[in-house]
């Protein structure tokens, strides 16, 4: 049992490292590679394939290929159209403005395409081995998903330090415009962590396939069946909601770094010289430490308190995550805000997208739960996460700018309105939403 659970957290460790490689690192290096008006879009395309990605791969997870080989699998394009990306970076030449951006957009795209679908198939994965042995999901998933956070930490520091320069490397804190987190190396760290867990992959147990009796209607053929979860008003509300609470996933993974790096524009040293000002990959990281820790919480608040309570708990972390950031300031005693910002984000992310997996998957019959957890992946980091990022860069452009390969501007305005944002949606969904007693 404990050699099962460490192959399934190792699972976690390098799904979530590959992400965090370059999810709160990216914009820095698009505004040097002449893309730093399209960084919402890069968020946003995410989100995009969200919304079709995890529901088909889940159909087929659910009916032709077992979950764990299909993660593999999706891993392995990902990874090699990542690659792809950083060697357009790499055919540029450091601090260049790539010649050719639409095939790097669509490498982009096509890289997230299949690693997007690859987070919900994790889950099942994990859930069905579990389950296949006896376990507890809601008590024993937890401790093992803690450590795709702690993969997710351990490659955004090392992006944070790591410098490749004229063919030497090194690690360090200073500031150093060749660290990974600043170019097109980042990217090079993904797409290899992607091909190493699919090799991986073919090593987990079986997930075999819920065999059916009969005659299969179309509808049941094509997994669309995971959709009749709309009839059911809790339900309906709940993706509902998550789809609202899914505009604020990509927020601080787009703007954080490049609002944090914007100090460094700052004439005076004191600020253009800070710690979060040169380390704003490892600032933030702080908040994935928080997220490892909420994580395990989970079980006990579940349990204690249901999924609206852990789910309002979410929504009001948000608020304080997008204020504390408009509060801060990269000096004392104003980073003190910064890192609570990062403290509540694991509240605010952990006890939305962790506990609303378990909740699905405890609320679906099993022939239906991979589809129905890439809904619930549609529905957040598809629908809500497309138009939150969206309308997240909207707003940013519309009070800040691009100056010296920095975004400077009304920060603080815009940290505010996303406050706002999340505080409506945490209100109205105290009024309206009332789990099922059972």
């Amino acid at each position: 049992m404990k050699n099962l659970k460490f192959r399934l957290s190792l699972m976690n460790f390098l799904e979530f490292a590959v992400w965090g490689a370059y999810l709160t690192c990216m914009g820095n290096y698009l505004g040097i590679a002449g893309l730093g008006d399209k960084i919402s879009w890069f968020y946003a395309i995410q989100g995009i394939v969200s919304i079709f990605m995890p529901t088909l791969m889940g159909i087929v997870a659910d009916k032709y290929i077992q979950p764990q080989r299909l993660l593999g699998l999706c891993h392995l394009l990902a990874g090699a159209f990542m690659l792809s990306c950083w060697w357009m970076g790499e055919q540029a030449g450091f601090g260049n403005e790539l010649p050719d951006k639409s095939l790097f957009i669509a490498l982009y795209t096509l890289s997230v395409a299949f690693y997007m679908p690859t987070i919900a198939l994790t889950n099942t994965t994990a859930f069905t081995i579990l389950k296949n042995n006896g376990m507890d999901t809601v008590k024993d998933f937890p401790p093992i998903r803690v450590l795709g956070t702690v993969g997710f930490i351990a490659t955004m520091w090392f992006v944070n330090c790591a410098v490749w320069d004229n063919g030497s490397f090194m690690m360090t804190l200073s500031d150093n415009p060749h660290k990974f987190q600043y170019t097109y190396m980042q990217f090079f760290v993904s797409g290899l962590l992607s091909i190493v867990l699919f090799l991986y992959c073919n090593t987990l147990p079986q997930c075999k396939l819920e065999k059916k009796d009969g005659i299969v209607s179309l509808v049941e053929s094509l997994g669309l069946n995971a959709f009749k979860l709309f009839k059911r008003r809790q339900m309906a509300l709940f993706f509902i909601f998550s789809a609202l609470l899914g505009m604020c996933l990509q927020v601080t993974n787009g703007f954080a770094g490049p609002f944090l790096t914007s100090f460094n524009a700052s004439p005076d040293p004191a600020i253009s010289d800070s710690f979060a000002a040169d380390n704003a990959t490892l600032l933030t990281s702080i908040s994935q430490i928080s997220e490892a820790f909420c994580i395990l919480l989970i079980p006990f608040f579940l349990k204690r308190f249901g999924i609206k309570i852990v789910m309002l708990m979410s929504m009001f972390a948000w608020v304080f995550r997008f204020g504390f950031f408009g509060f801060g300031h990269p000096t004392m005693p104003g980073v003190v805000f910064f890192i609570l910002s990062c403290i509540v984000y694991g509240v605010a992310f952990d006890f939305f997208n962790v506990s609303g997996g378990i909740f699905v998957d405890q609320e679906c019959e099993p022939k239906i739960k991979a589809s129905a957890q890439g809904l619930f992946m549609m529905m957040t980091n598809g629908i809500g996460a497309t138009i939150g990022t969206l309308s997240a860069g909207e707003v940013v452009n519309a009070f800040c700018s691009w100056e010296g390969g920095y975004l400077v501007g009304d920060w603080q305005t815009c940290w505010y309105i996303f406050a706002t944002f999340a505080l409506v949606v945490g209100v109205a969904f105290a009024i309206v939403f009332k789990p099922e007693k059972k």
